[in-house]
């Protein structure tokens, strides 16, 4: 367990993020289009000190419910209208100095050369301060936009992700780091003893390599994943450097945080270098009551059909085919099975209806709320990460940007006087401030 936490802030490029209701909210403001809305959540995240700001992102409008991108569109949920995280993270770099930026790219549907090269390059513009969030697409729609008819199988998806980053990391290990010269006098631009091409003919890839693009200042981005199934937690074990997780309960939480711990260990790695942030919803105010008023007109607005909508995008089922008035069946979906887990499970210990699912999913996505005054919200966090949950926060926003706002010049300060929270950056580079090591050399140097 380190001696700080971490906090990530986490946003889609959309007018939603877990919460449903964000965009109908009164202080929400409507210009997520605009890059000066991202900006100024970038300078506030920064205020606070936070690690990093963490873009999701999907790849179609919704159509898992009920087969028609109407009612998306018309409810506004999650994944409705989105923009590319890689340029909204560019416009955030470009106005902060310390701040992270994660965005989300698919090994399902990109190419390891194109990705290798985004990142390398948000690596470079933003000094250091680029990770990268692994996902497996898992919606039929999303298929369909990159002309399959299918999604692929949820363990291929995987096999495929393994071959991915696995490439993706050699084309980043294609230059030295002392590779670009530019010696003026001399004329050598680069030293070619330094740059190795690839020759990579795998299963689901082929790229000749070598990047373009010079070695970049981490080396290699931060890696982020989100595994929850068997699979997924075991690929998250072999690669990631921070994992995002939802579970509402403190006992799922806690079997979470052990299991991956130990898969990492299995897996040779050092425990210590693998941060488990879950994510939670934050409703702070002046007084308690204040908190939970908030809480109440969020709740509110919050949708039952547009949360199973997304539900239905998770886990790429149709819901709208089942009784609303039951129970949470079970089902085998291909989607992201971990948290139609929770919810089944949820359904199960509570006696909720898939009605009721859908109205949490709307609210929240079953992210846990932590919900009071300044030091009330820290005493829940403060509480989770001292016992064995987490190494840190992902914290998500039910009004945007005044969540954030809320967050940062009322809960961080009760934290860092608590000292489980920086008082001042320590370093430049993303992975100074998790605490990772360096990158290291390139493979081919130790080979």
């Amino acid at each position: 367990m380190p001696d700080q936490m971490h906090l990530g802030g986490f946003m889609i490029a959309s007018n939603v993020t877990h919460s449903h209701a964000a965009w109908r909210q009164p202080g929400t403001q409507p210009d997520f289009l605009d890059a000066a809305y991202y900006q100024r959540i970038g300078r506030t995240l920064e205020r606070g000190k936070f690690d990093f700001v963490f873009f999701a992102d999907l790849l179609a409008v919704p159509t898992n419910y009920g087969g028609s991108p109407d009612e998306a569109l018309r409810r506004g949920t999650q994944a409705a209208a989105t923009l590319d995280p890689s340029l909204v993270a560019s416009s955030i770099a470009a106005v902060t100095d310390r701040l992270g930026v994660a965005i989300t790219k698919s090994t399902t549907y990109f190419h390891p050369f194109e990705l290798a090269r985004i990142l390398a390059t948000l690596d470079h513009l933003s000094n250091g301060r680029a990770a990268w969030n692994i996902v497996t697409s898992l919606s039929e729609a999303e298929a369909r936009n990159f002309g399959l008819e299918k999604v692929l199988d949820h363990d291929l998806r995987y096999d495929r992700a393994q071959e991915f980053v696995e490439t993706a990391v050699a084309l980043w290990d294609s230059w030295d780091a002392d590779a670009l010269v530019q010696d003026k006098a001399s004329g050598l631009f680069a030293d070619p003893d330094k740059v190795r091409a690839l020759h990579h003919d795998g299963l689901f890839f082929k790229t000749a390599g070598p990047l373009p693009t010079p070695r970049s200042p981490q080396g290699r981005p931060v890696l982020i994943q989100a595994g929850s199934s068997e699979k997924g937690k075991d690929f998250a074990a072999r690669w990631a450097e921070a994992i995002f997780e939802i579970d509402p309960t403190p006992e799922g939480r806690r079997a979470y945080y052990d299991d991956v711990k130990d898969r990492v260990s299995d897996h040779g790695r050092d425990p210590r270098q693998v941060k488990i942030l879950p994510a939670v919803l934050p409703f702070v105010g002046e007084t308690e009551s204040i908190a939970r008023e908030k809480q109440a007109v969020h709740h509110e607005l919050a949708d039952p059909i547009s949360g199973l909508m997304t539900l239905s995008v998770h886990t790429n089922h149709d819901f709208s085919q089942h009784d609303l008035d039951s129970p949470v069946e079970d089902l085998e979906v291909s989607g992201t099975q971990g948290l139609f887990d929770v919810a089944r499970r949820l359904s199960r210990r509570d006696s909720l209806t898939l009605r009721d699912i859908g109205r949490l999913y709307a609210q929240g996505v079953l992210l846990p709320q932590v919900v009071g005054t300044a030091s009330q919200v820290a005493d829940q966090l403060e509480e989770s990460f001292l016992g064995g949950e987490a190494d840190g926060f992902m914290l998500s926003c039910a009004t945007s940007p005044g969540t954030f706002e809320d967050v940062v010049d009322q809960v961080v300060p009760e934290l860092q006087r608590r000292g489980l929270f920086r008082t001042e950056y320590a370093g430049r580079t993303l992975r100074e401030h998790l605490g990772l090591d360096a990158a290291g050399e390139p493979a081919y140097a130790r080979a």
